[in-house]
């Protein structure tokens, strides 16, 4: 098992930032896992947001958010991060983080947080 727990959401208007936090309570486990964020707006599935490899050599991001957002983490302190700028209203959602393969596809991770809503007014 790997518990994880976001925080960082909120509200915050178009062209602003944000930074999301996942952190595992798994101790060394974490960082045998790739780590992704994925995020589910109203009505829509759950689409990737971006992944990072376990030692953090590789890292992929969604068309919609490359450039904007910037994925790292921090082994020592069994977290990892999601930086995003210039906000739009579209990045509105639930985002959630999950441990697993450093793919894609939501079904290639095993473990889920609870997940942050993310709400960005124009």
């Amino acid at each position: 098992q790997v518990p994880l727990v976001e925080s960082g959401g909120g509200l915050v208007q178009a062209g602003g930032s944000l930074r999301l936090s996942c952190a595992a309570s798994a101790g060394r486990t974490f960082s045998n896992y790739a780590m992704g964020w994925f995020r589910q707006a109203p009505g829509k599935e759950r689409e990737f947001v971006a992944t990072i490899s376990s030692s953090g050599a590789r890292i992929y991001y969604a068309d919609s958010v490359k450039g904007r957002f910037t994925i790292s983490r921090d082994n020592a302190k069994n977290t990892v991060y999601l930086q995003m700028n210039s906000l739009k209203p579209e990045d509105t959602a639930v985002y959630f983080c999950a441990a697993g393969f450093v793919t894609t596809k939501f079904n290639d991770y095993n473990y889920w947080g609870q997940g942050t809503q993310v709400t960005v007014s124009s």
